[in-house]
């Protein structure tokens, strides 16, 4: 296989066209459709989106829901540190990232507030903190009072109202970041999809910070992938083996989506249900099991996701559609505008 580059993922982007505010309403985003077999791109709105929709698709969305995963603590000589909570290992273990990491050895004793503290136990190979945390009543409630939301590092105004960073129907704490594709819908498009005769399957993946952690080796196939937690239930699987079985379409709603389906599939794109971790890294050239279309965002120059989008057709074809969202003023990443690849 030819070497496949970092660089060949790059494209330009003007800074002000990184989203720093949801749209409101959600649903009121703009939406690039991409017909893949006829190379043709329509401009829309993201509520349209039931246009394209037939009755029969499952539209299979990820009900994670962020954690207020950033803690601002202090050392016991009153320096400052900032924890963001990765992955939860056991009932108050947990795998995080600190800054700056020279105050966070084995041993250190880190405070939140009267609630909550912490003991850093070891450092991993890639530099993360095991630490444990010590708290008063139930680990959940002391952290919605003392955690905030883990907004992505290129947003730089403050979040009004965290829910705007949550899914209208995100169910199952666990998350560092939000599967961003399904910030665009509301209750009311989500009955409109049900109308038309869809069906909704809920997947589970709690997205961790390896969703913004750059591909720092030049030749692809080096990185490595985060470990992310899933779920498929049995009525999600029935619900998709069904479909696959009548020659009816999978739309996944986001990357995480995607990434969870293809993990369990098997080669006929028949999912068991399962729970695990997966490390699955899809890039160009790869054959899809399960998924026939996505729902998803414009993601970043060289990362990952951009890198799983083009694999549903071509690099060239994908910077291509990203040169043209540029040129229209699409809006981008997290908050940004929506794309359809059908």
């Amino acid at each position: 296989m030819q070497e496949l580059k970092k660089s060949d993922f790059y494209y330009d982007l003007p800074e002000e066209l990184i989203a720093q505010t949801p749209a409101e309403p959600r649903d009121s985003s703009r939406l690039l459709v991409y017909h893949r077999g006829e190379k043709r791109i329509e401009h829309r709105i993201f509520r349209d989106i039931v246009d394209y929709l037939r009755a029969g698709d499952v539209l299979v969305v990820n009900r994670t829901r962020v954690l207020p995963a950033r803690l601002y603590a202090h050392t016991v000589h009153g320096g400052a540190v900032e924890v963001l909570l990765l992955k939860r290992l056991s009932l108050d273990e947990w795998e995080v990232l600190v800054r700056p990491g020279r105050k966070c050895r084995p041993g250190a004793h880190l405070v939140v507030n009267d609630e909550l503290s912490l003991d850093v136990l070891s450092v991993t190979e890639s530099g993360e903190r095991i630490v444990n945390f010590s708290y008063n009543g139930t680990f959940e409630d002391v952290l919605s009072r003392a955690g905030s939301m883990p907004l992505p590092p290129y947003i730089h105004e403050k979040l009004a109202d965290p829910e705007r960073y949550q899914t209208v129907y995100s169910r199952e704490n666990g998350s560092a970041a939000a599967p961003t594709a399904g910030l665009h819908f509301t209750p009311e498009l989500l009955d409109k999809i049900r109308e038309k005769g869809m069906e909704i399957a809920e997947v589970l993946l709690h997205v961790g910070l390896g969703t913004f952690r750059p591909v720092k080796e030049e030749n692809v196939l080096d990185h490595k992938m985060h470990s992310e937690y899933y779920e498929v239930d049995e009525r999600a699987a029935e619900c998709i083996n069904r479909a696959r079985r009548e020659g009816r379409r999978i739309i996944c709603v986001g990357t995480t989506s995607v990434r969870t389906l293809e993990t369990v599939a098997d080669e006929h794109g028949f999912v068991r249900p399962c729970k695990g971790n997966t490390e699955i890294f899809i890039y160009p050239p790869y054959t899809f099991k399960c998924v026939d279309a996505l729902i998803t965002n414009f993601h970043l120059p060289e990362s990952t996701l951009l890198m799983l989008v083009s694999a549903l057709c071509s690099r060239e074809e994908i910077l291509s559609v990203y040169r043209t969202a540029v040129a229209c003023r699409y809006r981008f990443f997290s908050f940004g505008d929506a794309m359809l690849v059908l």
